[in-house]
């Protein structure tokens, strides 16, 4: 396999990739040029979003090929177009043959989320200390247990349920995963517990995904779109981002039960105000747990 590497203006990114795409790259990925310098530029976007820039002022384009006589003809095509005028070839290189999915694995180690429950993925033995594990491997879905969001939502579900049942005080009772993802949260609360779930996602990848999770984890739940939603919860967890959670609130307030809990997360420390803003028709939210600039805000009927 062999690396095309470009250098190009940010008004050409877009062009080029596309001309690379059609040109039979086998993939083409984009990054700032000047990273790891004084000149790095940051570029924040969220999920679902598109992005704020097509690319940096200064960016390196890299497109892989089978052979290396396929990147040169896909070279000595762009050399000869208009658009190319900007742009600087970096090379040409071959990239070593690896174990990629050996390469992916080690990049996926087990997460401690309490002393004694982990996500483990299914290529790992559980650690020594692990009494509570939920096998999760990465996949199309949002939510491997690394994210700060994932970590304090699976946080707030230990400490308010009970994996042999015994404190029915702070039992999770009914829940609601809004925004399911991979199904992580709503397999945490089947392991702590919680025995009437219902996870819903808009995307039906997720979906797919929450069943065979849960399914790997040997645990019950009930997944699917939005419209499965019906009556109310004890606990409704919602995983998602800070504007989508601001349109949902009176959504998700109404199927919080008297005395249940309404638990949001995906949210920044400074969009704070702005969450209690959107819920304070409904409730008061508070600041549960906070970890890395994120936050999980809570609320109790």
């Amino acid at each position: 396999m062999f690396e095309l590497s470009l250098m190009c203006p940010e008004n050409r990114v877009e062009t080029l990739s596309d001309a690379l795409d059609a040109l039979d790259a086998l993939s083409v990925s984009v990054e700032d040029a000047d990273a790891q310098t004084d000149a790095e530029q940051a570029l924040f976007g969220e999920p679902g979003m598109p992005p704020p820039k097509d690319g940096w002022q200064r960016s390196r384009i890299s497109a892989l090929y089978a052979s290396e006589a396929l990147a040169k003809e896909a070279l000595a095509l762009l050399m000869a177009q208009d658009f190319f005028a900007d742009c600087q070839t970096l090379g040409i290189q071959e990239v070593p043959e690896q174990d990629w999915v050996r390469l992916t694995q080690s990049q996926f180690t087990p997460v401690d989320i309490t002393p004694e429950f982990w996500i483990v993925p299914t290529w790992h033995e559980p650690p020594a200390q692990a009494r509570i594990i939920i096998r999760l491997d990465p996949g199309l879905a949002f939510g491997t247990g690394t994210h700060p969001t994932t970590r304090m939502c699976l946080r707030w579900i230990a400490r308010h349920g009970s994996p042999d049942g015994t404190r029915i005080e702070n039992n999770l009772g009914r829940v609601l995963d809004y925004g399911c993802g991979s199904g992580i949260l709503a397999i945490g609360a089947a392991k702590f517990g919680a025995t009437d779930i219902d996870a819903v996602d808009i995307d039906d990848a997720a979906v797919e995904s929450t069943v065979l999770n849960a399914q790997a984890n040997d645990v019950r739940l009930n997944a699917g779109l939005p419209d499965a939603v019906s009556g109310v919860y004890h606990t409704v967890l919602a995983n998602i981002l800070a504007s989508p959670l601001k349109v949902l609130a009176p959504l998700l307030w109404s199927r919080v039960a008297p005395g249940g809990s309404l638990v949001l997360a995906g949210i920044l420390e400074r969009q704070a105000d702005e969450l209690k803003e959107a819920y304070a028709p409904y409730c008061q939210l508070k600041i549960a747990d906070q970890e890395d600039g994120w936050i999980l805000m809570t609320a109790t009927r």
